[in-house]
């Protein structure tokens, strides 16, 4: 089935990387604020200025998280403790949502210029899950999901989107936590075991594992394979066509 177990009935997707090239963009958007942060807080103590870096920084504390827990996650690795705030403090504030809201404007902001492409064998994939009438989520911590699924032309093809926004309203931890994916499988009338998790983050394949899925995918746009492995993913492939050529291959 697609290149997984035959009993897989449903399919959930994470966004970022996975099925929009919008990781990258997360990417930069982090860098340019902690950067910022970082140079701020090194002038004010006197501490050397060590800057966050896009792919190593970004794939252990942020990628896959919750905005306000990437920030945390981060902060904590760098021995940094802020107070929480409020969502009605300024961008860039000293607070942990004062960041968070600084990297939500720069993402939005790049976004805005340079458009969202998806990925497209998963896009080829999800469209092979259509016409089979197998039914997919999207499951991701950003609040902006709908408006990137929008602008990359692919919100259609979901029956069920998870997102930030659902998250909150439901009380849902995020990843690693288990918890959205198993809130999609439920929303789908799919037990977990029968539920395939996609997912380019070491969080998300985590969150795959944690939850009991019957399958976890994760797709190695970076260069992590064994890692993937390694928290979780009990399939690793560079791109879901992969799978598409499994199934004509079986």
């Amino acid at each position: 089935m697609l290149g997984l177990p035959d009993d897989i009935r449903a399919f959930l997707f994470d966004l970022d990387g996975v099925l929009t090239r919008t990781a990258e963009v997360h990417a930069a958007a982090w860098k340019d604020t902690f950067d910022a942060f970082l140079r701020a807080e090194a002038a004010r103590t006197g501490g050397q200025f060590v800057p966050f870096d896009a792919v190593t920084d970004y794939d252990a504390y942020v990628d896959g998280r919750p905005r306000l827990d990437g920030t945390r996650t981060f902060l904590r690795s760098r021995g940094v403790d802020l107070p929480e705030g409020t969502d009605a403090d300024p961008p860039n504030a000293r607070t942990v949502q004062g960041i968070s809201l600084a990297k939500n404007d720069t993402v939005l902001r790049m976004i805005r210029e340079q458009g969202v492409r998806p990925y497209e064998g998963s896009v080829a994939y999800v469209r092979r899950l259509q016409a089979l009438g197998l039914p997919s989520a999207v499951v991701s911590s950003s609040a902006n999901c709908h408006d990137v699924l929008r602008a990359a032309g692919i919100e259609e093809l979901f029956d069920v989107i998870v997102d930030g926004v659902v998250a909150k309203r439901e009380g849902l931890p995020g990843k690693p936590a288990p918890d959205t994916y198993l809130y999609a499988a439920r929303t789908l009338g799919v037990e977990p075991a029968h539920a395939a998790v996609f997912e380019d983050a070491l969080a998300g394949v985590a969150s795959g594992r944690a939850g009991g899925f019957g399958a976890v995918v994760g797709v190695n746009r970076t260069g992590q394979a064994a890692e993937l492995r390694r928290d979780g993913a009990s399939v690793v492939v560079d791109d879901l066509a992969e799978l598409l050529a499994a199934e004509e291959d079986a």
